[in-house]
């Protein structure tokens, strides 16, 4: 499980999928083969809009695709097994934030990122 990094890899994801007690929505592609080798231009998030104890959790939204901008209001934490850009402004416009710029990490290795509307997920 992952300490301080809220970048993870496909194996944390998957661990944190298996064991979180958090309410799940897809979006995109939900299913991942663990035979299939990993496309680069895949990304997968987790955001979720409760903070409980030091934890990211209730309703919690994963994507699983391309580059796009993922409108995300009433996200208070994240991860991701890329770095994406988090936004203060709905259509990933305004104040962003960069993933591996994270201030204040959550346990499990969430980011905490109040106040985001919006989440670029990019391909580079």
């Amino acid at each position: 499980e992952p300490v301080s990094a809220a970048i993870w890899t496909d194996a944390e994801f998957d661990h944190w999928l298996a064991t979180t007690d958090a309410k799940i929505t897809y979006h995109g592609n939900a299913t991942s083969n663990p035979l299939a080798p990993r496309d680069a231009s895949i990304t997968r998030v987790t955001y979720c809009s409760s903070i409980i104890g030091n934890a990211c959790g209730g309703a919690c939204t994963v994507y699983y695709g391309g580059a796009t901008c993922l409108n995300a209001p009433n996200t208070v934490c994240l991860a991701a097994t890329n770095n994406v850009g988090f936004c203060s402004s709905a259509g990933c416009v305004g104040s962003c934030t960069l993933l591996t710029s994270c201030e204040y990490y959550l346990d499990g290795g969430f980011c905490y990122t109040p106040d985001t509307k919006s989440i670029i997920v990019t391909t580079l």
